[in-house]
């Protein structure tokens, strides 16, 4: 399987050498960098083409790397029911650069772009309802950002003495970012409920 994939890798970087930044064949699969301008363009060729003919975008994608300057990667998975393989094709954008959508060459590209800019902002040029999916249309911030915070900015509840949803700001009994990140098993310098009742079996022992 992996040498089937290295030859398809091989043809592709041939074909599309302009467009393939790098390949990579493992565990079985094939994960190919593409130049983001010309993501159209590639996966047009990637359906059409006879010896790739990867007829179904299985899924859209984000990666967020905030210590890169360009911090999101967008995944396309592909399948071809023809030749019976996967393709995974990465490319590399920011916040602020629009990513071409693929809307015109695959159908399925509509609601998992949206997916993909609700949870992480990236945006997609000529998309034709580029709107939240997930999440509330008021919704603040992307959740799957690694800089979003993980109790988020609002919560949201129904309100029985005014009948309808409301939107009211976060307030926690504890905070969820304090951890001191000590095994159990290594022992603790703190005392949990119940530890008290091991101490005074000890003690009468």
């Amino acid at each position: 399987m992996n040498n089937e994939l290295k030859k398809l890798a091989d043809y592709i970087s041939t074909q599309m050498d302009n467009l393939v930044i790098s390949t990579e064949v493992a565990h079985g699969e094939l994960t190919i960098v593409a130049r983001a301008d010309k993501i159209v363009q590639f996966l047009t060729f990637l359906r059409d083409d006879l010896e790739c003919q990867c007829q179904t975008l299985v899924d859209v994608c984000g990666v967020d790397y905030p210590e890169r300057a360009k911090r999101f990667d967008v995944v396309y998975h592909l399948l071809s029911y023809t030749k019976n393989h996967r393709l995974r094709v990465k490319i590399e954008t920011d916040a602020q650069t629009p990513v071409d959508s693929v809307v015109s060459v695959y159908n399925s590209a509509n609601w998992f772009e949206r997916e993909a800019w609700d949870m992480y902002g990236i945006l997609f040029n000529n998309h034709p309802d580029l709107r939240r999916i997930l999440t509330d249309y008021g919704f603040q911030g992307h959740p799957l950002r690694k800089d979003f915070p993980l109790t988020g900015f609002v919560e949201v509840r129904y309100s029985e003495e005014e009948e309808r949803v409301v939107y009211e700001p976060v307030e926690l009994r504890q905070d969820f970012r304090s951890f001191d990140f000590m095994s159990p098993w290594e022992g603790t310098d703190y005392k949990l409920p119940g530890d008290e009742k091991a101490d005074a079996e000890e003690g009468a022992n």
